[in-house]
């Protein structure tokens, strides 16, 4: 039977790091992100959709994300009316990967919201990827077009990093070492991945 991992963490945790480090494991990942980033791309299912719930947010490139961000990130009921539109799709992609790797002993599945859109009732096992709030802080305001305005917007639809670390099965941590956070991923891979059956 496949362990299904949640690996979730806030903005600027490092989360996309750690997945691919549970990739070069030979781990299948599922990326909520990339999958959105698809399906708002280029050619992009959601894209006509979005466009007419949001007039002026796409182009020929797909959905101008910055555009919708600021559309959104200020207005509950906006951003409630996207969330409608998006997630019923990227649960489709979820279980048609899941179906594709039932036999994998190990997957992930690499959810940003796992605790605040409740599905952590979807997964077997959580791991939260945690740094110091400085760090975070820091690699989150080097991004482009990042604000501290911007930002404190971000982290307050997020639950806080203290209790995601409450509630986790596992904790990553990505303060340190590159090696140490790898060590850490391999450590979990190969308690979880002998534990399939069990």
């Amino acid at each position: 039977m496949t362990v299904v991992l949640g690996l979730t963490g806030s903005i600027g945790m490092g989360k996309s790091t750690v997945a691919k480090m549970f990739a070069d494991e030979g781990v299948p990942v599922f990326d909520a992100d990339e999958v959105v980033h698809r399906l708002q791309g280029p050619e992009g299912e959601l894209v006509a959709a979005i466009e007419a719930c949001f007039p002026g947010t796409t182009d020929a490139d797909g959905v101008n994300r910055s555009a919708l961000a600021e559309r959104v990130l200020a207005e509950p009921q906006a951003l409630q009316n996207l969330e409608g539109l998006v997630h019923p799709a990227v649960a489709r992609e979820r279980r048609a990967f899941l179906q594709a790797h039932a036999d994998a002993p190990l997957v992930v599945l690499d959810i940003p919201l796992l605790f605040e859109k409740s599905g952590a009732s979807a997964v077997d096992r959580i791991a939260v990827v945690s740094a110091p709030a400085e760090v975070q802080c820091r690699r989150v305001l080097a991004r482009p077009g990042m604000t501290p305005g911007k930002f404190a917007s971000i982290l307050a639809l997020q639950m806080p990093d203290e209790e995601k670390r409450r509630r986790a099965d596992y904790i990553i941590p990505t303060g340190g070492s590159l090696e140490e956070t790898r060590q850490a991923v391999r450590r979990i891979v190969a308690g979880l991945g002998g534990d399939a059956d069990s």
